[in-house]
C-alpha cells in the first residue's frame, strides 16, 4: 500500500513540474500559473519527504540495500 501512494505522489509531483514547464513557455508572463503550479511540487514533495520518515518511524516501510542479503 505504502509502494502505491509513493508512486502517485511522485507521478503528481511530476505532473506539477511539467505543468510549469507548459505554463512557463506559454504564459507571457502576466499569469502566476507557473508560480502556482511550482508552488504544487515543492509543497508535493516535502509532504512525500514527511510521508517517507513517518512511514520509516512507525516501521510501515523498511529501507533496503542496492542489492539486499
Amino acid at each position: 500500500m505504502a509502494k502505491i501512494i509513493i508512486v502517485i505522489f511522485l507521478v503528481a509531483i511530476v505532473t506539477a513540474l511539467m505543468a510549469g514547464m507548459v505554463f512557463l513557455v506559454k504564459d507571457d508572463g502576466e499569469s502566476k500559473r507557473t508560480v502556482r503550479a511550482l508552488t504544487w511540487r515543492i509543497s508535493l514533495s516535502l509532504a512525500l519527504i514527511a510521508l517517507l520518515v513517518i512511514g520509516y518511524a512507525a516501521g510501515w516501510i523498511q529501507p533496503h540495500g542496492v542489492m539486499p542479503r
